[in-house]
């Protein structure tokens, strides 16, 4: 049964959305703005440590690329099942297939290149054929940035994990809440993970809202995603008169953006400047806050951290209204 925060009209919702789109304009900026013309310099982006919470980030924390290594061919598909995951896609060594949150199935796209694929090197299409419990009808292929076609399951790109080194391993299951398992209809694979896993914005008991609010211990209330993932602001983007991020190519590597979440979907959340806007670098459309284009880390490896606050001492975690978590608008 749908929960009470996802019953509100979502045709009401699409409309105060875009009631919305002006009101950023409408606003009086802060009496102090900060230089939000300037792009990040690389030592804004934050660094991330090793573990498991290395999601599509630059290289150097990688495990040996050899199981993962994009020339592997892929060759026959099969299932296994993951502890605690579920029915996972595996290719013929036994190394699990996962999918990015960031790509799109309609049609196929990879967002996923340059650093990142050297985390997640894409599976080759080639001679990917579908072994026991693989439908061949949802095998298809995409073609990457450089030319090389890629594997596709259910329409979404397919790529395993660096860390994964041994047949049967999950350690992606979760990373940075934008990557998942493959189940063998290309959906994601339930179960757990480090961030709590399960079929995003599913509508199961305890299904969590698209972005929503917890109480932490040191921070007081934040907004987290629906993977309780805690969400940022970076100091350097704008908000008035329009929505603009300033973190672009590597720098969302390391803080993904949030895409759009109708407002529906969402509890505890200000809806005064609650608005999408579209990115002007080719990544699509972006969610704000009060105007405030918001992220998560990748270096949040779990729900409940918060690793990336004060990052760089530009990058906060967000309260209800918009506002940063321990730093001024200047």
């Amino acid at each position: 049964m749908k929960t009470s925060w996802r019953s509100a009209s979502l045709v009401a919702s699409a409309a105060a959305v875009l009631a919305l789109t002006t009101a950023c304009g409408q606003d009086s900026p802060p009496a102090a703005s900060q230089n939000v013309g300037a792009t990040a310099a690389p030592g804004d982006y934050g660094s991330i440590g090793t573990g498991n919470g290395v999601g599509g980030t630059a290289g150097g924390q990688q495990a040996s690329p050899s199981p993962s290594s994009p020339s592997n061919p892929a060759g026959k598909l099969s299932v296994a099942t993951a502890e605690e995951v579920g029915k996972v896609v595996t290719d013929s060594l036994g190394l699990t297939l996962y999918r990015f949150d960031q790509d799109s199935e309609q049609p196929p796209k990879s967002n996923c290149d340059g650093d990142c694929a050297k985390t997640w090197p894409p599976v080759p299409a080639d001679d990917a054929e579908a072994g026991e419990g693989i439908d061949k009808s949802l095998l298809g292929s995409v073609t990457r940035a450089d030319g090389t076609k890629q594997l596709t399951v259910g329409g979404w790109p397919a790529y395993r994990y660096a860390k994964d080194v041994n047949a049967g391993d999950v350690k992606g299951q979760g990373v940075g809440g934008k990557w998942y398992a493959l189940a063998p209809d290309g959906k994601k694979a339930q179960g757990g993970g480090a961030a709590g896993g399960g079929e995003a914005g599913g509508e199961e008991a305890g299904a969590q809202p698209g972005l929503s609010t917890r109480n932490d211990p040191k921070l007081g209330e934040i907004v987290v995603d629906k993977n309780g993932m805690t969400v940022y602001r970076f100091k350097k983007d704008e908000a008035w008169p329009k929505p603009v991020s300033n973190c672009t190519g590597e720098c969302l590597e390391k803080w993904p953006l949030v895409e759009p979440v109708d407002y529906a979907d969402t509890k505890g959340i200000q809806e005064k400047g609650y608005m999408i806007f579209d990115r002007t670098d080719g990544k699509g459309k972006q969610q704000t806050i009060n105007c405030s284009p918001i992220y998560t880390f990748a270096g949040d490896k779990a729900p409940g951290d918060t690793n990336g606050q004060g990052v760089g001492g530009t990058w906060y975690a967000v309260r209800p209204d918009g506002k940063l978590v321990g730093a001024s608008e200047k």
